[in-house]
């Protein structure tokens, strides 16, 4: 080190000579001229470096590691490692899926710098005051399947993701199925931060759509966006799961919704618990559980009455004929009783149809007259 303070010999020499690294011999030399500034030069002795503490990456992460970064498109960095932990509990980060990506000629192309994001905007204190929900379209199973569309849905305060599936198409009753389950998952909001869609907004003074006003009988109000940065929380998580699933699916053979549902519900449940975000630092569902403890809830409980199925369904008024007839399908049904001039035909989500007496909110439980359960697949073009 006296040497290389002189000037005798250069830092390559040096790091060549002590048999380190270029950088790990300018580490110790920083060192050394500390001690030379303590006065302690005569007594200085350089630390033991801790070696080579590298793992072995287990044979069934390599394997998994392979499959998910040999798609086209690769799945990210970061997804590989926390699919490593949700599924074998092996604890690395996306460095080390890197480097092992290098070694195994799987490295990612060099992405373009990223423009710098705009303005943020402000966050509630409160879980529940806000939840933002907005649908994406996409190719979600891979590059050559079909158009699908994503409903996502998030709260504003603790980034905790309340609900995420698949459709075929973002339609009215797409919307019904998806809301409710998140209802009974986390409870009900205060208020939805949406688009100005026609699902949501209405261009005639005083009157709501159909989801608001489906909505308002849970005492949910619709707040609008007036674009698409001003929902940017929802946003961006509509590009991490573009870049997640669709890799994901093709690694796993995945090629019909359903089964890409039910691994998007665990999917959805390890990042809102073992995830950390980059703006709250902390997983969303400890930001969650920590709002609970310091009293910051909005929320209200979901508790489910006999309209509760039927609230959640397209609803229209059907006639009766003088036979005791109404349609269904293609054919005509009998109900009973017959002295009924109208009833209420509920599509619901999953392909069902029930007539009842009288519309929700009329007083009373629910009359049903009749119902259809024999149907083939839920009417995602309504």
């Amino acid at each position: 080190m006296a040497t290389y303070r002189d000037g005798g010999i250069t830092a390559a020499e040096g790091a060549a000579e002590l048999g380190v690294s270029v950088r790990w011999f300018r580490t110790l030399y920083g060192r050394y001229l500390k001690a030379c500034a303590e006065g302690r030069v005569e007594c200085w002795e350089p630390s033991r470096s801790g070696g080579h503490q590298r793992q072995s990456v287990p044979d069934e992460v390599s394997e998994l590691w392979r499959r998910m970064l040999s798609t086209d498109p690769p799945a990210p960095y970061n997804f590989a490692a926390s699919e490593a932990f949700r599924r074998f509990e092996y604890c690395v980060d996306r460095a080390t899926v890197r480097r092992w990506a290098q070694a195994h000629e799987l490295a990612h192309p060099l992405r373009k710098p990223r423009e710098r994001a705009p303005v943020r905007r402000w966050q509630c204190q409160q879980i529940g005051a806000l939840w933002q929900l907005d649908a994406s379209p996409h190719r979600w199973l891979g590059p050559q399947s079909d158009m699908s569309s994503m409903l996502n849905m998030i709260d504003d305060c603790s980034r905790v993701l309340t609900g995420t599936r698949l459709y075929p198409r973002e339609c009215l009753l797409a919307y019904l199925d998806f809301i409710p389950r998140a209802f009974e998952l986390y409870g009900i909001p205060l208020a939805m931060y949406v688009d100005y869609h026609s699902f949501f907004f209405t261009h005639i003074p005083g009157n709501l759509t159909y989801l608001a006003e489906t909505l308002r009988y849970f005492d949910v109000s619709l707040l609008y966006a007036p674009t698409p940065q001003a929902k940017g929380k929802i946003e961006r998580h509509h590009g991490f799961w573009q870049n997640r699933l669709p890799s994901f699916c093709l690694a796993e053979g995945i090629r019909e919704l359903d089964p890409a549902n039910e691994q998007l519900d665990l999917l959805r449940e390890h990042h809102n618990r073992h995830e950390t975000h980059r703006e709250i630092r902390m997983p969303p569902q400890e930001a969650w559980e920590q709002a609970l403890k310091e009293g910051r809830s909005t929320l209200r409980p979901c508790q489910r009455d006999p309209w509760w199925p039927y609230l959640w369904s397209i609803r229209s008024q059907v006639r009766i004929d003088a036979d005791g007839t109404v349609p269904l399908e293609k054919q005509r049904v009998k109900i009973t009783p017959t002295y009924r001039r109208s009833a209420i035909h509920c599509r619901h989500a999953d392909g069902s149809i029930t007539y009842l007496a009288e519309p929700p909110g009329s007083g009373g439980p629910p009359i049903i007259l009749y119902r259809y359960e024999n149907a083939t697949s839920p009417p995602w073009n309504v």
